[in-house]
């Protein structure tokens, strides 16, 4: 049954603002889904973990991007270059690496994707130089803004990771108490109804009031 407010009753069969799909639906239902709502569980906490290592590497070690992935790469190739003489001293299979290689078909569909989110990127751009589209300027400008206030706030990285941190934590949260939060949420709505109906038929009486006080005085 629907309520004065505009939302839907709670129930088993009802959601808040006449939602028909589940959180799980609403995330796509497949295994991005089960990863955010944790019905991956080892995959979820993998992903936290090796989040936070990375958080705590970059912020408290003092390494960079760049430094850790040189690094990292450069004691990757030491191992595989001494691991490869001392197979052919030893008469020893050599590391088993695949092989590494591109054909031309990836390359041309890569290419083809990038070209086409360029391309759609470029013609949103010019609509908004040519100012075409007026909902979608105020819609960019709000989203650099809230990018450039966050940006000062914050570096990219604990950007990053907390970002992951609510996307894996938030919808499985509210997937689990779902039923309790929309009710809550509506009483809410209502409560701020009723004050704002409140508060609008006070200012309207008291202009009323004063603009026929002045009336009378004129």
């Amino acid at each position: 049954m629907r309520s004065e407010t505009g939302f839907y009753q709670m129930g088993s069969s009802s959601r808040l603002f006449n939602r028909q799909r589940t959180v799980h639906e609403i995330f796509g239902g497949g295994f991005v889904a089960d990863v955010i709502l944790w019905r991956q569980m080892n995959i979820t906490i993998g992903l936290l973990l090796v989040a936070l290592s990375s958080w705590v590497v970059f912020e408290r070690s003092g390494y960079t991007l760049l430094s850790l992935v040189s690094s990292v790469l450069l004691l990757l190739a030491v191992i595989l270059f001494l691991w490869a003489k001392s197979a052919a001293i030893l008469n020893r299979p050599p590391p088993p690496l695949p092989r590494l290689h591109l054909s031309e078909e990836t390359v041309a569909e890569v290419a083809s994707l990038i070209r086409t989110r360029v391309n759609a990127l470029l013609s949103i751009s010019q609509d908004i130089a040519l100012g075409k589209d007026t909902k979608l300027f105020l819609k960019v400008a709000a989203y650099l803004l809230l990018i450039s206030v966050v940006g000062v706030l914050t570096d990219f990285l604990t950007l990053g990771y907390a970002s992951l941190l609510i996307v894996l934590t938030i919808p499985a949260l509210y997937e689990r108490y779902e039923d309790y939060l929309d009710r809550y949420v509506e009483m809410v709505f209502k409560k701020s109804h009723q004050l704002y109906l409140k508060f609008d038929v006070e200012c309207t009486g008291r202009v009323q009031k004063w603009i026929l006080e002045r009336q009378k005085l004129s």
